[in-house]
């Protein structure tokens, strides 16, 4: 249930890594040296300013940030508001995840690791593991559920063709939830040479502080972008989909204290929120504890997981991250469920519109868009997280 946000809550990550109530690190103790060697030392590789200048640098000459902040005059027009996307789809490798593997992949290396292990259910975050890894030298084995690999294949051929080993999740609904958990075995059986990218902001402290801290240029960006053009650091909204929720704490970030602009977060709801085939996780869900952090999950009456679906691969997942949650617990985030068939709809709209095929998540926050009572003044900014080539045959069944 929503409670009424108090003007002291705070949105940045205690010194026990949590949001709220919301996040922590629940691991096994054979994970805990992994854990506390990323925890001791994070904060102090990231601050370092040859990190920084690394991160930068690297951001600018191969990502290929910034990414543009486009005013999508047509969908404008069609909504009634002055919409403006934030174009992380023209990022190197097709979405935003690539900031995160930057980040991740420099502090592996300062911790001496040589081998990367991760998860991913759309792709993107595996496509972009893989491109830094072969960019570095470093060994790398992405875990991804079997129905996953089968509906992003081409996702899966460029990873194999970057020198990755994708490893397929066999287990439960053989989707997002089950790649994570193979990933974590796999860290668990590699503890000293290997670092797991954890490609969302999930997972025990420090995970999904760092994550929204390497994703956090998204927001960075928008403020100035914004002010260029409009002469004001803060719209009135920012849109974003969330499935673990990395995009949205990317752009987020920068606006978490500014109460002003209110945040609003796009979930799956698959088939319906009731339809027992979803993965609204705020309408459906209540605390648990999953990939090693308190958060709002969906489960059973006696606390098993309940397999999500969305025809989404990336927001095919039963948990948020915990910043969400307490986004949602305390006010602060709006969230809206959306349908296969809306996100469907919405992002064929854009691509007849403004010419730009989104990625399926990104079509949920565009669904949002009629949603949510939009005014002619209000100034809205829209996270297009990824690009949609990667979704051409299912938007294709749709022609």
């Amino acid at each position: 249930m929503q409670t009424t946000l108090e003007p002291q809550t705070s949105f940045e990550v205690n010194d026990n890594g949590f949001y709220g109530r919301f996040g922590g690190a629940f691991i096994p103790e054979m994970l805990y040296p992994n854990v506390e060697e990323l925890r001791q030392n994070y904060r102090q590789i990231i601050d370092d300013p040859a990190f920084q200048a690394e991160f930068w640098q690297l951001l600018e000459d191969y990502v290929g940030r910034p990414t543009p902040l486009f005013h999508a005059k047509r969908l404008s027009a069609q909504v009634g508001a002055t919409v403006y996307l934030k174009r992380e789809d023209l990022c190197h490798t097709g979405a935003h995840k690539v900031n995160n593997t930057i980040g991740q992949i420099l502090v592996a290396q300062r911790l001496g690791k040589e081998r990367i292990v991760a998860e991913t259910g759309a792709g993107q975050h595996g496509v972009a593991t893989a491109t830094v890894c072969a960019l570095m030298g470093l060994e790398c084995i992405v875990y991804m559920g079997e129905i996953d690999m089968e509906r992003q294949k081409p996702n899966v051929d460029r990873m194999r063709m970057l020198g990755a080993e994708v490893r397929p999740a066999t287990s439960g609904s053989k989707t997002l939830k089950d790649a994570t958990n193979e990933a974590m075995r796999h860290w668990i059986n590699n503890p000293v040479d290997t670092h797991y990218i954890i490609g969302s902001v999930v997972g025990p402290h420090p995970y999904p502080d760092m994550v929204a801290r390497f994703q956090s240029v998204i927001s960075e960006e928008i403020r100035k972008q914004l002010f260029a053009k409009t002469g004001r650091e803060n719209p009135d909204y920012v849109v974003a989909c969330v499935g673990g929720g990395s995009n949205a704490a990317g752009a987020f970030y920068h606006f978490l204290h500014e109460p002003m602009v209110r945040l609003v977060a796009a979930e799956a709801a698959g088939l319906g929120v009731s339809s027992g085939h979803s993965a609204a996780t705020t309408a459906l869900g209540k605390p648990g504890v999953l990939h090693g952090s308190r958060t709002i999950l969906m489960q059973t009456e006696d606390g098993q997981v309940t397999e999500p679906y969305s025809i989404s691969a990336g927001l095919d997942y039963p948990g948020i991250g915990p910043l969400h949650a307490h986004l949602f617990d305390s006010g602060r985030g709006e969230f809206y469920a959306i349908t296969d068939d809306e996100s469907i709809q919405a992002g064929f709209n854009l691509t007849k519109l403004e010419g730009i095929i989104p990625a399926i998540e990104t079509a949920h926050a565009l669904a949002a868009l009629p949603k949510m009572n939009l005014q002619p003044t209000d100034v809205v900014v829209v996270c297009l997280s990824g690009r949609g080539d990667k979704d051409l045959a299912t938007y294709s069944k749709y022609l």
